[in-house]
């Protein structure tokens, strides 16, 4: 990669010396030197003044979902070239002279001024980011006033090797004396010789930031040699983290600037206009549109900053954490609503028919909190809900412990998303889920270990079915699942791998889940005086579930493949309908009823093309315009099972094993946000469907 050529740290054996403790004298006399080099080249008369090109993006990318365990997705691009202009003693101007973007996603985000441009001198004494709404007059580590308030230490001696350029350094750490106070937390990297400042990579401790929803922010900062002694920018990166969070669901936004500064020439006259105005100014429309930009904006965009967080920007984010402690960096939290999307404040299903709710978390100290989120069915009027007492450290770790009385779905995998699924239940009498009532009382733990997310839980149950309330406007609902009335206790371990395993030119993401339910004692069959049979529940039953996905491209053809597959087993006896598999609808098995194919063992493949077309575009004010393409998606789907078909809603099908493939084509428009599909099934029961929702990676906060 581009970054690696450019910047390698070797480590230089041997050279590192006596071992360093904190403020030492050595220490402290190199961090001395460095403050006077600093200032002597800020009022060198030597440099009079430069200028320089540069050459950057500055990239919004989102993320989504507990732990947010996918790569960012990247919302909107800017690429930008500068021209950078500088005269002793502070004057700057940077001017804005080539602008393109392209955007992914519907969004009016408006950058702060000073991050379309790079940074000066490696900040002044005081440092100031986001025009002062995010870091605002925080002491720089190399300023007079910085001794005073910060502790160093020599970590070690490198060797870095920039192109054509060698230089030894000493990695200097800094965190402030302070930690409850605004400062620099990260690394120094000063010439052994001359003290001059080669690089700084560092963050901020939480009092520094202004913006409470500010997660972090991480900046690396490298110089080189000009001529033969003014150390000036060559390369900068910056990465500013907001995390928030859609009722329960957290978001987290992303700013990535990044820079590659060049062709500078020392001492040519700069007329003194050009320093008029603002620091930060941008060409006219004429001028920006004749750049010779070359290329596609996102084929051009460095892979590092398309897909995963910088190496680099990684490290800072350790470093910062191993030098202060988890508190000075952490931002405090309070009550607040508390839900899984939209849907939780009102939904429709056809049991409890219109269903209101809310939710609240009251966050106390030492990373517990409390929650609470009740609702209630209009039409079944009956209370539902769940309360928790939860724990969560600073590595992702979180102990649930709660109680709930909730309409559990038996369904495999959801085939709509929640509003979706609501209005099509209101309207044509069409609930996509297969409820049952369930009440528990457990605990749940979580450990984000090696990019796969654990859970671990045990609970008591007590599962029993449920009857319809609800009418549709139009349409009948079909009959709930004859769910078996028992109290087992229930065992679960499910490992999801958001973050994707590279296979080739292909990605690999999946979960698996592994659930067990046990009863104490059995139950005995009742024997009626009419002499008809009754169902006991199984004393054991275990079932298994791997939801996989593959994504890739031959080409400029995408291609998408989604795998689910589970297993049911009750050591004999017959498996309980709420345990069952359940394929059928947009997800599972397009062009069959919902739900309409049962087993207790089946495997649902999905295999689809991604075209780009042409599509109309339309404007959307202040979040720009929808692009001029869609993506045309054809698939093949085929479901499997086998076992006894037991659906409520569909005839018996008397094979052992039965398959069912479909055909189908599906259209994601509007930046890939709506999807609509028409599928049509080959076999025995199926039909033309068509359905339209939005794409699954927002199925969470609806």
């Amino acid at each position: 990669m581009i970054r690696r050529a450019v910047l390698c740290l070797l480590l230089m054996a041997g050279s590192a010396g006596a071992q360093s403790q904190w403020n030492d004298p050595r220490t402290m006399a190199v961090v001395r030197t460095a403050v006077v080099h600093r200032a002597e080249q800020l009022a060198d008369t030597g440099l009079v003044e430069y200028q320089a090109t540069a050459h950057g993006y500055l990239t919004f990318l989102v993320q989504l979902g507990a732990g947010f365990p996918t790569p960012p997705k990247i919302v909107r691009t800017d690429q930008l070239a500068l021209q950078v202009y500088w005269r002793s003693p502070n004057l700057s101007k940077q001017r804005i002279i080539g602008r393109r973007d392209t955007t992914l996603l519907p969004t009016d985000i408006n950058y702060h001024r000073d991050h379309l441009g790079i940074v000066q001198n490696n900040f002044p004494n005081i440092i100031r980011l986001g025009d002062g709404d995010e870091v605002h007059d925080v002491p720089h580590p190399l300023s007079p006033i910085g001794l005073s308030l910060y502790d160093y230490e020599i970590a070690d001696s490198l060797r870095i090797a920039i192109p054509g350029q060698t230089f030894d350094v000493y990695e200097v750490k800094v965190r402030p004396k302070d930690e409850s106070n605004p400062g620099v937390v990260g690394a120094l990297f000063l010439d052994r010789h001359t003290g001059q400042v080669v690089r700084m990579a560092f963050s901020f401790t939480r009092a520094a930031l202004i913006d409470p929803s500010l997660e972090d922010i991480s900046i690396v900062l490298e110089n080189g040699l000009i001529g033969t002694k003014y150390w000036l920018p060559r390369h900068q990166e910056i990465e500013i983290r907001r995390t928030g969070s859609w009722f329960d669901y957290p978001v987290r936004g992303i700013i990535r600037g990044r820079w590659e500064v060049s062709d500078y020439k020392i001492n040519d006259p700069v007329p003194i206009q050009t320093f008029g105005g603002p620091e930060y100014e941008q060409a006219s429309p004429q001028v920006l549109a004749q750049y010779p930009w070359h290329g596609n904006i996102l084929d051009s965009l460095p892979p590092d900053v398309a897909v995963t967080t910088d190496e680099d920007v990684r490290r800072v984010q350790a470093e910062a954490r191993a030098l202060v402690r988890e508190q000075a960096l952490r931002r405090a939290e309070a009550t607040r609503l508390s839900a899984r999307g939209v849907s939780d404040f009102a939904s429709v299903n056809r049991v409890q028919g219109l269903a209101l709710g809310f939710g609240v978390e009251q966050h106390l100290a030492g990373g517990f909190s409390v929650a609470a989120r009740p609702n209630y069915g209009i039409d079944e009027r009956t209370l539902r809900g769940a309360a928790s007492l939860n724990w969560r450290n600073a590595t992702g770790a979180v102990l649930r412990l709660y109680g709930e009385r909730v309409l559990a779905d038996a369904g495999t995998e959801p085939e709509r998303s929640r509003i979706v699924n609501s209005l099509a239940a209101q309207e044509f009498g069409s609930d996509a889920t297969e409820p049952y009532d369930l009440r528990a009382a457990g605990a749940e733990l979580q450990l984000p270990a090696g990019g796969v997310r654990w859970t671990f839980g045990a609970a008591r149950e007590y599962q029993r079915a449920v009857a319809i309330h609800a009418r549709p406007a139009q349409g009948t609902f079909a009959p709930t699942i004859p769910a078996l009335d028992y109290e087992p206790w229930h065992y679960s371990l499910s490992a999801e791998r958001g973050t994707p395993i590279s296979l080739g030119t292909f990605a690999l993401t999946g979960t698996l889940r592994l659930d067990a339910w046990h009863l104490a004692q059995q139950d005995k069959c009742p024997v009626t005086q009419a002499g008809t049979a009754c169902a006991i529940a199984p004393r054991d039953t275990r079932r298994a579930q791997i939801l996989a996905d593959i994504t890739g491209a031959l080409g400029p053809v995408g291609i998408a493949a989604h795998t689910d597959a589970a297993i049911a087993d009750a050591a004999g006896a017959p498996v309980a309908p709420q345990q069952r598999v359940y394929f059928g609808g947009p997800i599972t098995a397009p062009g069959y009823e919902i739900h309409g194919l049962v087993g207790t063992r089946g495997v649902s493949q999905r295999v689809e093309l991604r075209m780009p077309v042409p599509f109309p575009s339309v404007s959307l004010g202040t979040f720009g315009r929808s692009p001029t393409r869609a993506t045309l998606a054809p698939f093949f789907n085929v479901a499997v099972l086998d076992g006894p078909n037991n659906a409520p809603n569909t005839p018996d099908l008397t094979r052992a094993a039965r398959i069912f493939p479909s055909v189908g084509a599906g259209l994601l428009g509007f930046f890939d946000l709506v999807r609509v599909d028409v599928a049509r099934g080959l076999r025995t029961g199926g039909r033309w469907t068509f359905s339209i929702d939005v794409t699954r990676d927002f199925w969470g906060i609806l």
